[in-house]
């Protein structure tokens, strides 16, 4: 696990650590200093911590004139022991919609495995974003069909498309663009 960084191909577009409306403004990494783990396996030091004891993220690009957001994780997210997406909502997103980001992409390739307990927060997040939305994109099988028990594909745009997109190849605002239109294709 400790192999696996985040994409860093758009660090010439965006770096949150850097972006003085981030809640990750001013993170310091280390290239040579090992020190977060996911259960004892060390992840790489570019992920970055949000208060979860089993899921990391990055956020990959923040484009607030087009009030959208790519954030990228590792791990394990468990709503049920750890209650991640309090966490997330609280450190991450909140701090986001406040800026003005509505619309989230959110890349989860590398989520393990998805433990759900209740969908109030993800109701609340799904409430605060009203013009806007979030799409899961590249989730595993079983992380998706988990998800999709705990209804948060009520919330959510996921599965088809998105579950097998080489989202790499595109620009953020072309990856944007892209998701947008999977959105328009299914309300159609």
């Amino acid at each position: 696990m400790q192999d696996l960084e985040p994409f860093y191909l758009w660090r010439e577009l965006y770096i949150a650590a850097e972006d003085e409306l981030s809640p990750l403004h001013g993170s310091i990494y280390s290239e040579l200093e090992y020190s977060n783990t996911i259960y004892n396996y060390y992840i790489h030091p570019q992920w970055d911590i949000f208060g979860s004891a089993t899921l990391y993220l990055k956020i990959l690009y923040a484009d607030y004139e087009r009030q959208f957001a790519i954030i990228e994780f590792i791990g394990e997210w468990n709503d049920a022991l750890y209650n991640d997406i309090m966490y997330l909502k609280r450190e991450i997103i909140e701090p986001m919609i406040r800026e003005g980001i509505i619309k989230f992409i959110l890349i989860g390739e590398n989520v393990l495995n998805f433990h759900g307990s209740d969908d109030c927060y993800y109701e609340e997040w799904f409430q605060e974003i009203e013009e806007g939305w979030i799409a899961a994109i590249n989730f595993r099988p079983h992380v998706s069909i988990e998800m999709e028990r705990f209804n948060l594909d009520y919330y959510m745009i996921m599965g088809g498309e998105l579950d097998d997109l080489n989202w790499r190849n595109y620009l953020p605002v072309d990856l944007l663009a892209k998701i947008e239109g999977v959105f328009t294709k299914r309300l159609n």
